[in-house]
């Protein structure tokens, strides 16, 4: 048995992953966003919504250990966040790849287990079997002995989570995965997610600009805007009173005939959720 199946074979009590208290982020000179006060537990799907411009990969930064929080506190598996955390499996948004590259998908996600370089190097049967794994618990079976540069946005998409769940990781960090996919694939994508979070009780946080695509897997939602922080279940967020009071002025959320959420009275919004 390696790593990976060791640690899904564990018996597992559902555990608190993050809680922020008070949280205010930004640079010196610079708030960001202040007071952010949420929890994430083992096993939630969360999204991070919000403008553009308005601090949602801040908050993955500090998750990552790559920043610090200017006040407040944030506790990440029962201590504040580090860098390089094999806990933590990241897909960040822009995961560039050479039009030229002959790098099959199964090499990339077999580095992402044994953490060596690019270049000649003896992998382990546990490497190996770790990667195959990752690959079929994302459908992507298919796709290992093809090159990078040969896939679709969607499939590439499959192959990044591999990566980042090859390690078997508790929380997982979605950086706008749905850019550039259309419907079908982002449908797909959202419901491959949404099995890994409910098959391996890992906390998934992904930052989106449209909201409508996720409310049927959601279980919170942390929404940054104007300089604020309102997280909850949705529909404790996306109410107008909530609203109004995150943007300072009067807001109105309206539903479609399909559960469809639009905003009325922010700048910028015409049907879609940022």
């Amino acid at each position: 048995m390696n790593i990976a199946e060791a640690r899904l074979a564990s018996p597992k009590v559902q555990s608190t992953i993050a809680t922020a208290q008070n949280l205010t982020a930004g640079y010196p000179g610079k708030v960001v966003w202040k007071d952010a006060n949420f929890t994430i537990e083992e096993g939630e799907f969360v999204a991070i919504i919000g403008p553009n411009g308005a601090g949602k990969t801040t908050l993955f930064r500090i998750l990552l250990g790559l920043q610090r929080p200017l006040n407040g506190s944030i506790n990440l598996f029962g201590t504040e966040p580090k860098r390089g955390s094999s806990r933590i499996g990241y897909v960040p948004q822009q995961h560039v790849i050479d039009d030229e590259s002959h790098i099959e998908s199964f090499e990339l996600v077999r580095l992402g287990f044994s953490g060596k370089q690019w270049g000649f190097s003896l992998f382990s049967k546990d490497d190996t079997n770790a990667a195959l794994a990752a690959l079929e618990g994302v459908g992507g079976t298919e796709l290992a002995h093809r090159p990078l540069a040969e896939l679709s946005g969607g499939e590439l998409q499959r192959i990044f989570l591999a990566e980042a769940l090859v390690s078997n990781p508790e929380l997982l960090l979605l950086d706008e995965p749905l850019s550039n996919l259309d419907m079908k694939r982002e449908r797909d994508l959202l419901s491959l997610v949404n099995n890994v979070v409910r098959t391996r009780k890992v906390a998934a946080l992904l930052i989106a600009h449209n909201i409508n695509p996720l409310l049927p897997y959601l279980d919170k939602v942390i929404y940054i805007a104007n300089g604020k922080v309102a997280s909850g279940k949705p529909e404790e967020v996306f109410t107008s009173e909530s609203l109004s009071t995150l943007y300072d002025t009067d807001v109105e959320v309206l539903h479609d005939s399909k559960g469809n959420l639009a905003i009325v009275g922010i700048e910028g919004h015409h049907g879609d959720v940022e």
